[in-house]
This record gives C-alpha cells, sequence and structure tokens, in this order.
C-alpha cells in the first residue's frame, strides 16, 4: 500500500543466517534489526564450502564478486578410502558444474564468509551484547527483552539462533540436545607449514568409524583447513572456541593416507568440539515469531550444508514477507515453513547418515536449488 509504514523485523542471532535474512528484507524496504549475544565477531579458524546453492542467494545479495575474490575454487570435492587413497567419488565442480548449477561452488574460511554477510547489513542495524531473555507479543507488537536491560519492540521476530536457540526455548520450551556420540576436530593454517607439499583441492578420507575433509580456503592456497569426525561418546563440550590436544588428532589418524598425515604432522594447534543435533520440530513459528536455520533444523556438518540451508531459508523467507502487511506476517511464517520444511528434511535426514558422495551421487536436487526461484507453497 502506498505510504503504507515499511514492516520492522527483529532478527535474533548475527550469524549466517541472522545476517543473510538481514541483507535480503532490507533489499524489500522492511526495517531490521540485528542482536546477537556475542559482544564483537570473531575469525575462528574454521572452512567453509559454499554450495551452489548457497551462492545463488549470495549472487543476488551481491556479494558474489567479493566472495570469489577471497575463496578457494575447487576442481572437485574427491572422495578417497583412508588408508589406499584410492578414488571412491570424485565430485567434479569448478566450471563444468558453475554452468550447470548455474554458480560456483567455493571453499571459504568462515570467517570471510560472514564478514562478507556482515557487508550487507549497515554496522547501526547489528546490536552486539544482547542476549535474549524474553519475547512477549501483545497489541502493539512482539516486545523482546535483553540481559542487558534494554528493550526492543518490532512488528515480528525471526530467531535465527542457532541449534540452542533461546528463541526456540521460548516459543516451545526446553528440548533436549542429542550428542552423536562423536566429536569433531578442526583448524585452520598457514599452507607455508607445509613446506611445498601440495594436498588436493579439497578431499574426504572415509576411515571405518572415522574421517577427514581438508581442503584449501584461499585462491592463492596460502591457508588450508581440515576437519574431522570420530567417536568419543565422553566428550560433550561444544564450545566453538574449546582447545584440542594436536597430538591426540594426529594419533586418531595414524594409518591414514600419506596426505592426511603430513597435514596433520605440519598442523600447529587445534580445536574441538562435540557435535550435536536435534529432533525436528513440529512446527517452526508461533503468531509474528518464526524460527530460521539451525534454530529449526540443526544438522550434522557431514553434507557442508548447514549454513546453506540458513541462508536458503532467508531469501525464501524474504519472498514470503515481500509485500505483506502486519496482519499477514502470521500466515508468511506459515507459507515460509510450508515451502523449507520438505527440503530442510531431506538435507538433515540424508546428512544424518554421513554417506553424502562416499560413492556416485546423483547432487542434482541439493546443487540446482534456487531459493529465488523455487515455487513457493499455496
Amino acid at each position: 500500500m502506498a505510504g503504507a509504514t515499511p514492516l520492522s523485523i527483529a532478527i535474533v542471532g548475527a550469524g549466517m543466517g541472522g545476517l543473510a535474512a538481514a541483507a535480503a528484507l532490507r533489499r524489500l524496504g522492511i526495517e531490521v534489526a540485528v542482536y546477537e549475544q556475542a559482544s564483537q565477531f570473531a575469525r575462528i579458524g574454521a572452512g567453509i564450502q559454499i554450495g551452489c546453492n548457497a551462492t545463488k542467494v549470495l549472487r543476488k545479495l551481491g556479494l558474489e564478486p567479493r566472495l570469489r575474490a577471497q575463496s578457494f575454487y575447487p576442481r572437485s570435492w574427491n572422495n578417497r578410502d583412508w588408508r589406499t587413497g584410492e578414488v571412491k567419488f570424485d565430485m567434479i565442480f569448478g566450471e563444468s558444474a558453475e554452468a550447470k548449477f548455474g554458480a560456483p561452488y567455493l571453499l571459504a574460511h568462515r570467517g570471510d564468509l560472514h564478514a562478507a554477510l556482515a557487508s550487507g547489513v549497515p554496522p547501526e542495524c547489528v546490536h552486539l551484547s544482547h542476549k535474549l531473555v524474553g519475547l512477549d507479543e501483545g497489541p502493539d507488537g512482539v516486545r523482546l527483552s535483553f540481559a542487558n536491560g534494554e528493550k526492543a519492540t518490532a512488528d515480528a521476530v525471526i530467531g535465527a539462533d542457532g541449534v540452542h536457540s533461546q528463541v526456540r526455548e521460548i516459543l516451545f520450551g526446553a528440548t533436549p540436545v542429542n550428542f552423536t556420540g562423536r566429536i569433531a576436530y578442526r583448524t585452520t593454517y598457514p599452507s607455508a607449514l607445509l613446506n611445498g607439499f601440495a594436498i588436493d583441492d579439497c578431499t574426504k578420507w572415509w576411515g571405518e568409524d572415522r574421517h577427514i575433509v581438508i581442503y584449501y580456503v584461499k585462491p592463492d592456497r596460502s591457508e588450508v583447513y581440515l576437519v574431522t569426525s570420530q567417536p568419543e561418546p565422553e566428550f560433550r563440550i561444544e564450545s566453538w572456541s574449546a582447545k584440542g590436544d594436536v597430538r591426540a588428532l594426529r594419533a586418531a589418524f595414524v594409518g591414514f593416507d600419506s596426505q592426511v598425515e603430513k597435514v596433520l604432522a605440519a598442523c600447529p594447534d587445534v580445536h574441538k568440539w562435540a557435535i550435536v543435533d536435534r529432533d525436528a520440530l513440529s512446527r517452526w513459528a508461533d503468531r509474528n515469531v518464526t524460527l530460521l536455520g539451525d534454530a529449526c533444523h540443526p544438522m550434522t556438518p557431514y553434507m557442508a550444508q548447514g549454513a546453506a540451508m540458513a541462508i536458503e531459508d532467508a531469501a525464501v523467507l524474504s519472498r514470503c514477507l515481500e509485500g505483506c502487511e502486519r496482519e499477514g506476517i502470521s500466515d508468511a511464517f506459515r507459507r515460509f515453513e510450508a515451502t523449507r520444511r520438505e527440503r530442510t528434511s531431506r538435507v538433515q535426514e540424508t546428512s544424518r547418515t554421513n554417506t553424502w558422495l562416499k560413492q556416485r551421487t546423483d547432487a542434482d536436487w541439493v546443487y540446482a536449488y534456487d531459493a529465488w526461484t523455487t515455487p513457493l507453497a499455496a
């Protein structure tokens, strides 16, 4: 309606999904405020795979040139036997996949992707040190209360606050997190520490009860990333900053292909965290509050699609809210869930099995998806 007051939406969580949602909504003229409990953004040593499906979203947000300049453009995702190095399946990316799926597959430092998304949201829209403690929906909108004593009101709230979502807990009560009994080691470090030893672009070595993924995260191959998964049922620390013992990491992968042993021998230090999962929610929204990304469909990391699903969510949610007035927000949120549930559930279940690309795989359904054009639910 001409001259109508623009919607105001509060986003809880300034991770990948929250920032992507803020950037997508601002394109429509919607006022956004992002509330993040952390006091600053930290560049944690972690890599991220940006699938063609996610890059298509980022392109429309104007971020593709920046990401291409900062990310590695891999030939393939190569899957090998842990001991012999024999190729199980080589998922070709590069120019042929870009032509097929309509966007590139990129390997990046997680901090670089986060910084790119943050660049799409004016700093004054992002409020750090705001830990949500309460939500109250009334006739004037949804009131948010924070641990620092601040309060805010918005027409709607998006909970993009991750696997331990406070928004989800306020809406639907506490639900247990499922520890998978597995842990991951991860780190990035300068490739110079390899002393000239060249590694493949992106490889996953499949062991009998563990695996390791290694790839470059910079276009000049100057930084390498590794992440593992292995059983350790008693470990239950989820912190992204918890340190692991690099000697224990090396011991866990003794006997693996020589490329793995070289990368681990050069590794200076490592982080360690427990891999968790949650059961699917029966619904994502309550009136003018909805969840997005890991807050409603957290997934194991084995398809490298967790952030991509949140980024896709952001695009679809913005489409559902386009032209929406306050009275139609709850319907828009239901439409968002109806559009996204089948896809995110399929990715959750597929990732949980940890068999993605282990053998010849039809990956088209993942990478060809376009969140900007996929039909919205009725």
